[in-house]
């Protein structure tokens, strides 16, 4: 049996908090996307999921199945950023939405910067 696996499924990994992050927060570093366990300042190793699905507060009505988008501080918005996730309801209106995080993005979904 190999001896150099890390994770078995990487979907729960530790990342370096590309900014503060609060419990509950989005995550996004590199290619990676997902929510943040606990608490982190920016520098620090922080745990993050990349499965499951969360509820955040969006700026915006959404319908299941819509993109969402993550700017450089980890704030979720309906357009704009780096592609995060993926709505899992429909909203009426500004508010919490369930929002599932894509976790790997490929360069092309996340815009291309790898930020």
């Amino acid at each position: 049996m190999a001896k150099n696996m890390k994770y078995e499924n990487a979907l729960h990994i530790s990342v370096e908090a590309p900014y503060d992050v609060e419990s509950g927060g989005a995550v996004a570093v590199g290619l990676i996307r997902g929510v943040a366990i606990f608490a982190a300042q920016a520098g620090e190793r922080v745990t993050v999921w990349l499965d499951g699905s969360w509820e955040f507060e969006l700026e915006a009505a959404v319908n299941e199945g819509d993109a969402i988008f993550i700017d450089g501080e980890g704030n979720l918005a309906t357009s704009g950023g780096d592609f995060f996730g993926v709505a899992l309801e429909t909203t009426s209106g500004a508010g919490p939405a369930e929002v599932a995080p894509i976790g790997y993005a490929s360069p092309a979904a996340a815009g291309g910067s790898g930020e």
